[in-house]
């Protein structure tokens, strides 16, 4: 019998130089035309049409020579810190009946690096993971779960909503600076970097039960190049977990902090690191067995697809015509000079995003447009 070959939609993206702006770079997307990859067009469709913002103060994880390096992304967080703090003191949220929720922590370089062993005895700088899980700790407490947000984010103003979610964007943009920059100085080709296209107030879907079978597919291998579902909503996976808890088995802490992915929203993220897959190396196949066997103890199933372990593959980067090489350093070094995404042209529908995140007025053009969202949450407090 003849096999039908699905067909392949195409995805460009128009990147450009932020301090020159008329010097851009194109790469391009295939998508296979299957069922979910489909249904996940249309809502990227839908985020164009409706000019949605997209964020491009989380768009460029673990970019080593990125001017959002370790000492901006503290100070950012500490500024988030100081916004929630001054909320905190007018006693709002003291007055509709909540406690007083103080930050009383600073976040700076030499607190989140630590010095150790990274990698074949080498010693070096590595993430100091403590004050990390205390930094996601307090944004889960003031901003809840998607399904369940908490009356501390809904009682915040407009200024104190924006920093809420800024403790999160923050602590995952540093978790990714960090690993990419030691990378850097040892195995500059194990770098890790990653590019997360989110719009603000993008509409999700409920995942259909038959779309967690996709899980099962790519697990946690990925490619240079590929294209992989944004998890759309707040939370740490089990993997994520096992990794920052250095596979301790799950306390009442921790499994708080859990969830398995419910929606799925036309975002995307693209793996710019070389490939990784377990069947050629070692240490990841070596860390992917111990995940299995923290699974078990704890009393999950690594191939219950419910538990959504792994991504969602749902394209790949045209990597020979994009840039006329798969080699990773090259790669590397044309989009280090491109990190700013222009435009978006996908199956007939045109996004262009003409700002930075460096704008003078970026941060309250982010504000301005979760508006109505920040007033919905507050009306329904």
């Amino acid at each position: 019998m003849e096999q039908t070959v699905q067909s392949i939609k195409e995805i460009e993206i128009v990147l450009r130089n932020p301090e020159d702006k008329t010097d851009t770079l194109s790469y391009f997307i295939d998508i296979e035309s299957t069922d979910f990859n489909l249904r996940w067009l249309e809502l990227l469709k839908q985020n164009l049409k409706n000019n949605l913002h997209l964020e491009k103060n989380y768009c460029w994880l673990g970019w080593a020579d990125s001017p959002r390096n370790a000492e901006y992304l503290c100070r950012q967080i500490n500024q988030a810190i100081f916004q929630i703090n001054c909320f905190n003191s007018t006693n709002y949220w003291g007055v509709a009946g909540l406690p007083s929720y103080h930050i009383n922590d600073y976040f700076s370089p030499e607190s989140v690096i630590q010095s150790g062993e990274v990698g074949n005895g080498k010693p070096g700088l590595r993430l100091n993971h403590e004050p990390m899980n205390r930094l996601h700790r307090y944004f889960e407490d003031l901003q809840g779960e998607t399904w369940n947000i908490s009356r501390y984010y809904k009682l915040a103003d407009y200024d104190t909503k924006w920093a809420i979610r800024q403790l999160n964007d923050l602590c995952h943009e540093l978790e990714s600076w960090v690993l990419s920059n030691r990378k850097k100085t040892y195995e500059p080709e194990w770098q890790r970097p990653s590019q997360i296209t989110t719009f603000l107030n993008a509409p999700r879907q409920d995942l259909q039960d038959k779309d967690y079978e996709l899980f099962l597919k790519t697990r946690y291998d990925r490619e240079l190049g590929g294209v992989y579902l944004h998890w759309a909503q707040v939370g740490k996976t089990q993997f994520e977990v096992f990794r920052d808890e250095n596979g301790a088995d799950i306390d009442a802490a921790t499994c708080s902090a859990i969830n398995s992915l419910k929606f799925y929203s036309g975002e995307f993220d693209i793996e710019w690191g070389r490939n990784i897959n377990e069947q050629n190396h070692e240490w990841h196949a070596r860390e992917q067995r111990a995940f299995r066997e923290w699974l078990t103890r704890n009393g999950m199933n690594y191939n219950d697809p419910k538990l959504s372990l792994g991504y969602i593959k749902i394209g790949q980067v045209n990597l020979e015509k994009s840039f006329g090489t798969e080699d990773f350093a090259v790669i590397l070094k044309k989009l280090s000079a491109h990190l700013d995404i222009h435009q978006i042209h996908a199956d007939g529908v045109t996004g262009t995003f003409d700002y930075v995140w460096s704008d003078d007025n970026y941060k309250q053009m982010q504000i301005d447009f979760l508006r109505p969202g920040y007033d919905w949450s507050k009306n329904n407090a």
